[in-house]
């Protein structure tokens, strides 16, 4: 039977406070959107799970669509719970969302009602969980009043099916919408999830960032490290077994010349620091005002290691 480090909190993780609220997170949480599904070795994902709680990572976060195939990280997360982690449910901090397609018909995407209400409801099985801590609104339908969407929230709330709620990749207007809405219906707003990195700075840009910071929202980064583009895989190019070289996620001709030179630049500085490149560009994301946690995915303990260097001294 797994027992976790006894030094779990003493192993270097820190916490911020999240927006204006009670929960602290750590600065560093694990992203289970790759890695942890059903293609995935179990006992691999089992170990990278292992690693992240043994040194204080709590937040862990998922979709119902995360795997592939769908629905099976959050089946990854219930064997978890099952063989290893029931006895800490009440350290960890665990979220998931629902807002792409995630089954066949009218009602297995978007932000209806119906579907995020029967949606958690599957993920809740999978999981083999009671609760969820946060439950997201997972990108903006532009066809489903947003009081609807925002309703099915708060309602989710006062059910008992999830103790907070967070939005992810909703345009400023909306996001501001949401903020008011939630805040007069009594559950406000925990943490809004969008992709900020070195590279893609649009939610400082786009005012999201300042807006979070205002209103007391708490700011939670996904792809910090620009699925790999800042990690110095492709400092001389592109490896043939690299999501790049597959064009999964990423296309060939995002790597423009003008980025390139740009990312040598950049590591260039890192070594100058005695850093990666990587541990450089999660250490950027965290220095910024109202930025909460950088979401982070892992393929070994090796590279949730290195990732975690970013919130040493």
């Amino acid at each position: 039977m797994y027992q976790a480090d006894q030094n779990r909190y003493d192993n270097g993780m820190q916490y911020e406070r999240c927006g204006r609220s009670g929960i602290l997170l750590p600065k560093v949480s694990l992203g289970m959107w790759h890695n942890f599904g059903s293609v995935d070795p179990y006992e691999r994902s089992r170990e990278i799970v292992r690693f992240a709680f043994d040194h204080g990572v709590t937040h862990l976060d998922l979709a119902n669509n995360y795997g592939p195939i769908y629905g099976s990280a959050e089946q990854t997360l219930g064997r978890l719970m099952d063989d290893d982690l029931r006895p800490y449910r009440d350290e960890l901090f665990i979220s998931t969302k629902a807002g792409y397609d995630m089954w066949p018909g009218p009602y297995g995407n978007w932000g209806s009602r119906k579907y995020l209400m029967a949606s958690l409801d599957q993920s809740l099985r999978r999981m083999h969980l009671d609760y969820v801590d946060l439950f997201y609104s997972h990108r903006y339908d532009p066809n489903t009043p947003l009081e609807e969407t925002l309703q099915a929230l708060v309602d989710i709330v006062r059910s008992g099916k999830a103790l907070y709620v967070g939005i992810s990749r909703w345009p400023l207007e909306a996001l501001r919408f949401g903020i008011d809405y939630l805040r007069r219906h009594d559950t406000p707003l925990l943490i809004y999830q969008d992709k900020l990195n070195m590279i893609n700075r649009e939610p400082m840009g786009e005012g999201k960032l300042q807006l979070c910071r205002e209103e007391g929202v708490g700011f939670i980064s996904f792809s910090p490290l620009a699925q790999g583009l800042l990690t110095g895989r492709y400092l001389n190019g592109i490896p043939e077994d690299s999501r790049m070289s597959k064009a999964k996620f990423l296309r060939p001709e995002m790597l423009t010349d003008e980025l390139l030179a740009q990312l040598r630049q950049w590591n260039s500085e890192a070594e100058a620091k005695g850093q990666s490149l990587a541990e450089m560009a999660l250490r950027w994301i965290l220095q910024q005002q109202g930025v909460t946690s950088v979401l982070v995915g892992a393929s070994s303990t090796a590279q949730l290691a290195q990732n975690l260097r970013c919130v040493a001294p």
